[in-house]
């Protein structure tokens, strides 16, 4: 019980519901550690996940569209996008998939190394749905992938196909 003046308030901590839906995430980064981290940091969650990581960004674009070998690929929930990809600018994924009607709702954080203003605010000014500076730190990279976690696939009400 919680005193406040003259009003008795009943206080009760209720977890967070573990979810039963399995939530599909796409991750496009080119750094294998970072998706060891990533991919590890989700696996020890209570939730169900499906996870893909692409390498290139070109490869992700394809994968999102469903063109080569990526025809029946499922779409994401959440998509974690790096900036630094060895074909492409991460921003010029971004655009590409803000732009495409079918795309344009799927949450993504850009989740980069990169603390450039510019970065940050091309990030937004394209409709990025949040930017997350990367640690270098693998076990803080992640504790940050966790609190991800909690928050966009906790908390957050994501948009269904």
């Amino acid at each position: 019980m919680l005193n406040i003046g003259t009003i008795t308030l009943a206080v009760q901590v209720v977890p967070m519901a573990v979810s039963t839906v399995e939530r599909f995430i796409l991750v496009v980064d080119a750094n294998s550690e970072h998706v060891r981290t990533i991919t590890t940091a989700l696996t020890e969650s209570r939730n169900p996940y499906r996870l893909v990581a692409i390498a290139r960004g070109d490869e992700a674009l394809e994968f999102l569209t469903r063109q080569g070998q990526h025809t029946t690929a499922p779409r994401p929930d959440l998509i974690l996008l790096d900036l630094d990809l060895p074909d492409t600018n991460g921003l010029d994924i971004l655009t590409a998939i803000k732009q495409n009607a079918h795309l344009r709702r799927i949450p993504i954080i850009v989740f980069t190394v990169s603390d450039r203003r510019e970065d940050i605010f091309r990030s937004y000014a394209l409709q990025g749905n949040c930017y997350v500076i990367k640690s270098r730190d693998l076990h803080n990279l992640s504790e940050i992938v966790q609190r991800i976690e909690e928050f966009w696939l906790g908390i957050v009400t994501l948009p269904l196909e």
